[in-house]
């Protein structure tokens, strides 16, 4: 099946993914089911038919749909390697945020850490649903590190860190309006990176 002939996902696929895109933008608070219909072009009825939990439920299925995305692409960024490293990994990770930054503006940050600053001390179940996104997208860069020739014990730290640094990049990057930090921690981190996994195979 080609791309092309592929089903469009339906509106609770639909919905799930403009939560996220909106909260991208706009955080938690200022995403309304209303404003989530109408991105999805979705008849407003139906929100309460697919999100019995309302907005919480709605937000963590956003959040968890984000982090799978995240930890999905990592495979496909490995891919665009010709020789996969640590370093490469991580300028990839970065490179479609500065991709973004540079053609569309700073208007859009990661959905889980939007949902985490907005709900972290509010809802419970949204903390937990971006603590397990978090955990998904670290679990696939851990494996790719540990595939790639990292210490096994080491991986899951690596991961944090390369996470780390990048969602700290994010926010300055769109406090500054420039990619700057973006560039830093790719020139930063990058050697790093690659001298964990040559030490661990040594």
């Amino acid at each position: 099946m080609t791309a092309a002939e592929a089903p469009r996902p339906g509106p609770r696929e639909r919905m799930v993914f403009g939560a996220a895109q909106l909260i991208r933008r706009d955080g938690v608070a200022a995403t309304g089911m209303r404003d989530v219909a109408a991105y999805a072009q979705a008849p407003r009825g139906s929100l309460q038919h697919y999100f019995p939990g309302g907005k919480e439920q709605l937000v963590n299925e956003a959040v968890g749909w984000a982090g799978r995305y995240a930890g999905n692409r990592i495979d496909r960024f490995l891919a665009a390697l010709p020789t996969p490293t640590p370093s490469g990994l991580f300028a990839e990770m970065v490179r479609q945020w500065t991709d973004e930054y540079e053609t569309a503006g700073f208007a859009g940050g990661c959905p889980v850490a939007a949902a985490t600053v907005d709900c972290a001390e509010s809802t419970v179940s949204t903390r937990e649903a971006a603590a397990a996104a978090f955990a998904t997208w670290t679990g696939s860069v851990a494996r790719a590190l540990t595939d790639m020739g990292a210490p096994e014990e080491r991986a899951g730290a690596l991961a944090t860190l390369m996470i780390g640094a990048l969602e700290g990049a994010l926010l300055i990057a769109r406090a500054e309006q420039s990619v700057r930090a973006l560039t830093a921690v790719v020139q930063e981190l990058g050697p790093v990176l690659d001298a964990a996994v040559n030490k661990g195979s040594a």
